[in-house]
């Protein structure tokens, strides 16, 4: 089965004036290994040696092109090398730089354009000065309209080339403003962060507090029923805000466990540079191994150069003798063949040793080269991947972050609605503490002094339970305005009764955030 070639030709013309340059159009497949010392050239058909070329130019690609891609590509043959025109048939051969033919294309000739094939007609409008029009046709040469419209091909790409720098600015200017976007994310998550911690400190002082009620109400039995419902709704209330508060400590879970594997991420991409730049380093040390040894084999080239010149001398001398000792002509001849002998092998080393040389030295320029080019692809693809990677992130995170603001904004909405139904409600206990306080004073006083008293503690310890409780078991609420206390209602003498109320302002007034 026939090998499919690595390099394709296109439109190739069957015919080419050589007074103007020639344009050969190819297509490297992903499967060629292109290199800059690739090379195409001009041959005539039939020919059996690279080195029968008219005229060469180098392969060239166009920017950014990455290895083990396909591409398509344009190389230019000015007028000037050109073959002069004739029947001979030529044929563009693709040359590697290993020095192996990897296409060829089909064969065309040179030959002169005819006088009327140079010439091409123009139709242009004249308006004359009485207003009427006129068409006028111009003739031209073939090779000012192929000028005029590679000037015209000219501009179309320096537009296109301003184009994409603009487009380039563009770019840097949306990495800068999602850079900014990420830092407000920063400072907005550690807001929400500083929020939840000071809400959980306040859950844990509420906590305490219902402790506390709790423990000095385990005697009581007035209005049981009624507290027990109104402490059921209040650990309701509890256990939803403890549910929120979870919530949003598992979302800021999800937001960290994030953030570690970006920042994962770009450790990896960290430890792959830092692997590149040390064997780059490792490429230059050998590259300075390299220039030692060839300083080294320089030496040695001048002490065979020393040897070769010492050698000259020792035959000059054998063709003294010769002249001088023409009796000993057939010993003196075998003497002067064996110095020649070494002459002729020291000269046979010595270009080895060169030919070693340059084929070092070259073998080192494309190693360096290959390490370049892989550095600054590994450095474009972290670049890449860094912005898609914050872009994509940061646009998420800051839809999660809104949603969640708008959700704790309802949130205490209806907390100031909660807040303003207990404001009522403790109104109403107050009053019920009166009735209840009157009524107990009403009672005969047949009793001893010791359970008069212990019931006057019991009545207070109860009316002051019964306006704690509901308080403390609530969400913290704002300090109540003197204005909003009925003005008919007499407060109670009894200091008793006094203490619990300045409890409950003090509670009432204690900030709800």
């Amino acid at each position: 089965m026939e090998k499919q070639p690595t390099v394709v030709f296109h439109n190739v013309g069957q015919v080419y004036f050589p007074q103007s340059r020639v344009e050969c159009h190819y297509s490297l497949t992903s499967d060629h290994r292109w290199s800059s010392t690739d090379w195409i050239g001009i041959f005539e058909v039939g020919c059996t040696s690279r080195k029968q070329y008219h005229t060469y130019t180098w392969a060239l690609v166009p920017e950014g092109y990455t290895k083990g891609t396909s591409v398509n590509c344009c190389a230019l043959f000015h007028a000037s090398y050109l073959p002069r025109p004739s029947a001979v048939e030529y044929q563009f051969i693709y040359v590697d730089k290993m020095g192996k033919v990897c296409a060829r294309s089909r064969p065309f000739t040179f030959r002169a354009p005819k006088p009327l094939e140079e010439l091409e007609t123009l139709k242009e409008e004249r308006n004359e000065e009485d207003g009427e029009e006129e068409d006028l046709l111009l003739v031209i040469t073939k090779a000012q309209l192929l000028q005029s419209q590679l000037d015209e091909s000219l501009k179309k790409q320096a537009y296109i080339h301003l184009a994409l720098d603009v487009a380039k600015e563009e770019a840097e200017k949306q990495k800068e403003d999602s850079r900014k976007a990420r830092v407000a994310w920063e400072l907005e998550r550690e807001a929400m962060k500083q929020e939840i911690s000071e809400l959980r400190a306040n859950m844990k002082h509420n906590c305490e507090i219902l402790k506390k009620i709790e423990g000095n109400h385990k005697n009581v039995k007035y209005s049981q029923e009624n507290l027990t419902s109104e402490l059921s709704k209040l650990m309701v209330e509890k256990d939803e805000s403890e549910q929120r508060i979870q919530e949003l400590e598992e979302d800021i879970k999800v937001l960290n466990d994030r953030e570690k594997e970006e920042n994962s991420e770009l450790e990896r991409l960290k430890e792959r540079v830092k692997k590149m730049s040390s064997q780059m380093k490792h490429d230059e040390e050998k590259r300075k191994c390299l220039q030692r040894e060839y300083e080294a084999a320089l030496v040695e080239v001048r002490g065979l150069q020393d040897r070769l010149e010492a050698s000259e001398h020792v035959a000059e001398s054998l063709r003294r003798e010769l002249r001088e000792l023409g009796i000993r002509q057939g010993h003196t001849n075998t003497e002067l063949h064996q110095a020649r002998l070494q002459v002729a092998q020291l000269t046979l080393q010595l270009s080895e040793e060169n030919l070693v040389l340059r084929e070092e030295r070259a073998n080192w320029t494309l190693e360096r080269e290959a390490y370049k080019h892989a550095a600054e692809t590994d450095a474009k693809k972290l670049q890449d991947l860094s912005c898609e990677v914050l872009q994509s992130d940061s646009k998420r995170e800051l839809q999660e972050l809104k949603a969640g603001l708008r959700a704790a904004q309802k949130e205490r909405e209806e907390q100031q609605a909660e807040k303003q139904d207990l404001m009522i409600y403790i109104l109403q206990l107050e009053q019920r503490l009166e009735v209840e306080t009157e009524s107990k004073e009403e009672v005969p006083t047949s009793l001893s002094p010791g359970s008069s008293s212990e019931d006057e503690e019991n009545v207070s310890s109860a009316s002051s339970r019964s306006i704690l409780l509901p308080l403390f078991l609530s969400t913290p609420l704002e300090r109540p305005h003197r204005a909003e206390t009925p003005a008919a209602e007499t407060p109670v003498s009894d200091t008793q009764h006094l203490l619990p109320l300045s409890l409950c302002s003090e509670v009432v007034g204690s900030p709800m955030w």
